[in-house]
């Protein structure tokens, strides 16, 4: 998958309660298609990648929170260095909500000086 240039809107994610209903919901409004990830299918999360019709490779997912987490979406920036992005974010008036360093890949959880959430992530090195 092409990586998006640092500063783009490279990802969202819908999470939700009932991801099967959201998925039939956004599947049947925008025909999109929906591929478990299999990469954090055996931890016991249940993701789903969502990619455009004609698409090539995913563009967000669906987020099964089985009750734990409020029914939310949120969009995610790519990023070149997460540190140096959280203490700009702050610097500027922002709030850092949650760091995750070590998750592949690594991203945090911030809000803007009006209380709105996203996400910015930097992606896991290359093969």
């Amino acid at each position: 998958m092409p990586t998006p240039a640092p500063g783009t809107l490279a990802w969202f994610e819908v999470a939700s309660d009932d991801p099967e209903t959201t998925q039939k919901f956004y599947g049947s409004l925008f025909d999109w298609t929906f591929e478990s990830d299999g990469d954090v299918a055996p931890n016991g999360l249940d993701y789903r990648n969502i990619k455009a019709s004609g698409a090539d490779h995913p563009m967000g997912g669906i987020f099964g929170t089985a009750g734990q987490l409020p029914n939310h979406a949120i969009f995610y920036i790519l990023v070149a260095d997460l540190e140096a992005t959280c203490a700009d974010a702050e610097q500027l008036g922002g709030t850092v909500i949650s760091k995750q360093l070590d998750a592949k890949p690594a991203f945090a959880y911030l809000r803007d000086p009006a209380g709105n959430q996203f996400g910015v992530f930097t992606p896991p090195p290359a093969p």
